[in-house]
C-alpha cells in the first residue's frame, strides 16, 4: 500500500517529510512534560520552554514548529533542525454510512507498521478507538486481528498521534465531549509501560484534556496487568473481554485462558480497587450456537456475582471466520436474563461495519465503502 500524504489538515507536514521522518532527529510526540523539560535542558535551553511546548502539541495541536507562537523565532528554528514531531501518515481513510472513520495509518520509517483507529461521531461526543499494538499475539478466534499475528509494539508516541490524528482531521466538527477507547488492535496490557506512558498524557488536564471517566481499556484477561493497573494513580476504566460462561468454552475461542484461567481472572477482579461510581465492563461476544444460550447468560450472572459490574453484549460482527451472528432473539433472551438477575446490561451497538471498522474486525482489510487517501 502507497502511504501517500501526511495529514491534509492544519500545518502541511508534506512539505518536509518531517511529520514521519526519524533519522538523527529527536521525536517529541510522546514526551511527557518531564521528558521535554530535560530535553530543553540538554541542548541548552531554560527547561521551562518544554512546558510551552507540551501545552503547544497536546492541548493545541500544533505540529509545526513554526505555528508554536509561544516560543522564540530562534528556538523555533533550531528545534526544525534537530527535532521532529512525528504524527503517522494517513495511507486509507474509510467513511462508514453511518458516519464513522477507519483510519489506516502508517507508522514510522524505522520500524514500518500499519495500524488502524477509528472515530466514532455522535450528537454530542465523539469515541476514538484506538490500536496499541500492530497486529495481536493473543489470538482470539472471533476476531479478525488476530490473522495479523503481533508486528510490533507501538510507542507511547504512536498511541498519542492517534487520537491527535482523528481530532485534527475532524477539527471542524468536533463535539464537547471525547471518548477514548483502548480496544482497536493489540493487547493494551501486553504494553504495559507505552500505554500508560501514553494515557498519562492523553488523560492530562494540561494536555489532550481527557476525562478518565470517558477513558477504557480493554484487556483478554493480562492478570499481571491488571494489577499494576489497579496502582495506577491516574488510570482509564477497565474492561474485561470475557466472551465465555465457562474455561471449557472460553479456551476454545481465548486460548489466554489456558494460562488466565476464569477462576483467578475473577479473582483479580475482585481485588481490583473500584473508585466511587467506577464498574467493571465486562464484555461478552455473543457467537451465533455456541455461547449465546439462556444457561451461558445464567452461568455468566454467577460468574459476575459479588462484582460491581456491567455486561456489554457484543453480537458478533462479520468478517472472514468459520463462525455466526447471533439471532436478535437470542441476544434480547440473554440481556434480560442479565438484568432480571440484577446485572446491568446493555447490547452495544457496532459501528462502521460497512468499512470493517466494528469490534473484531480491524485486519486492515481494503474495502470500497468511500476509501480516500489524504490529499496535501
Amino acid at each position: 500500500m502507497d502511504h501517500e500524504e501526511a495529514l491534509g489538515k492544519g500545518p502541511d507536514l508534506s512539505d518536509s517529510g518531517r511529520a514521519n521522518r526519524g533519522s538523527g532527529m529527536v521525536n517529541l510526540l510522546g514526551k511527557s512534560a518531564e521528558e521535554l523539560r530535560e530535553f530543553l535542558a540538554a541542548i541548552g535551553e531554560p527547561g521551562y520552554r518544554g512546558a510551552q511546548i507540551y501545552h503547544a502539541l497536546y492541548a493545541e495541536r500544533r505540529f509545526d514548529f513554526a505555528a508554536m507562537t509561544n516560543l522564540p523565532v530562534a528556538l523555533r528554528e533550531r528545534l526544525d533542525r534537530e527535532a521532529s514531531i512525528a504524527l503517522p501518515l494517513v495511507a486509507r481513510r474509510y467513511q462508514s454510512a453511518d458516519g464513522t472513520v477507519r483510519y489506516v495509518l502508517a507508522l514510522g520509517e524505522a520500524r514500518p507498521a500499519n495500524v488502524e483507529t477509528v472515530f466514532m461521531p455522535e450528537e454530542n461526543r465523539q469515541t476514538i478507538c484506538i490500536s496499541t499494538q500492530a497486529g495481536c499475539a493473543v489470538d482470539c478466534r472471533f476476531c479478525l486481528t488476530a490473522t495479523l499475528g503481533l508486528v510490533r509494539n507501538l510507542t507511547a508516541g504512536e498511541i498519542v498521534a492517534q487520537v491527535l490524528v482523528a481530532l485534527e482531521d475532524n477539527r471542524a466538527d468536533l463535539k464537547p465531549q471525547t471518548n477514548i477507547v483502548l480496544m482497536g488492535q493489540g493487547e493494551p496490557l501486553l504494553n504495559y509501560d507505552a500505554v500508560m506512558a501514553a494515557l498519562r498524557i492523553l488523560l492530562d488536564r494540561k494536555a489532550v484534556a481527557i476525562a478518565p471517566r470517558h477513558a477504557a481499556l480493554s484487556t483478554s484477561g493480562i492478570i499481571p496487568g491488571i494489577e499494576r493497573l489497579a496502582l495506577e494513580q491516574v488510570r482509564p476504566n477497565l474492561a474485561i473481554s470475557l466472551n465465555a460462561s465457562s474455561n471449557q468454552q472460553r479456551d476454545q475461542i481465548m486460548p489466554i485462558n489456558r494460562k488466565y484461567p476464569l477462576e483467578k481472572l475473577l479473582e483479580a477482579c475482585r481485588k481490583y480497587p473500584l473508585r466511587p461510581r467506577e464498574w467493571l465492563l465486562f464484555e461478552y461476544v455473543l457467537l451465533g450456537g455456541f455461547n449465546d444460550s439462556p444457561e451461558d447468560a445464567h452461568r455468566v450472572v454467577k460468574l459476575l456475582a459479588n462484582l460491581r459490574a456491567k455486561v456489554n453484549l457484543i453480537p458478533w460482527n462479520p468478517g472472514d471466520l468459520p463462525l455466526k451472528r447471533p439471532d436478535g432473539r437470542r441476544v434480547a433472551e440473554f440481556q434480560r436474563v442479565l438484568i432480571e438477575k440484577g446485572l446491568p446490561c446493555f447490547v452495544r451497538d457496532s459501528r462502521g461495519q460497512d468499512v470493517m471498522a466494528a469490534c473484531g474486525q480491524l485486519a486492515l482489510a481494503e474495502t470500497v465503502a468511500a476509501a480516500t487517501t489524504v490529499q496535501p
